[in-house]
């Protein structure tokens, strides 16, 4: 499982390319809302939930993915980019492993990554 208190893991900018890598975890009813990545890493809203890639070793070829449901979320923060301050953040707090935390850089829309989870929560 990746773990989520290494903050250099989530320094993500929206690439909906990313959501290549997980089309073949995908069920047959899921579909891919957005993508984030950094040089190698990344993140994929889908449907049913959030699957956090870390592509590990020298070439890339062995990878972890972690598979983070909506059902299982019992709340998340939001934090956007300001004027000198242009990264945002997403607390998302699971009742099953407790807090992960998301890093975005540039100027990722936090309000829209909020309504993606919110239309699954509410």
């Amino acid at each position: 499982m990746i773990d989520f208190e290494n903050k250099g893991f989530f320094k993500l900018k929206q690439d909906i390319d990313y959501a290549e890598k997980v089309t073949d975890l995908l069920l047959e009813d899921e579909q891919i809302v957005d993508a984030y990545k950094t040089m190698r890493d990344g993140v994929v809203f889908t449907t049913k939930r959030i699957i956090a890639v870390n592509v590990q070793g020298i070439t890339g070829s062995k990878k972890d993915f972690t598979s983070l449901p909506y059902k299982n979320i019992v709340a998340y923060s939001i934090e956007t980019s300001g004027t000198f301050d242009l990264d945002s953040e997403l607390e998302i707090y699971f009742s099953a492993i407790g807090k992960v935390r998301f890093e975005f850089s540039g100027k990722t829309s936090m309000l829209e990554v909020s309504k993606i989870i919110s239309s699954h929560l509410l």
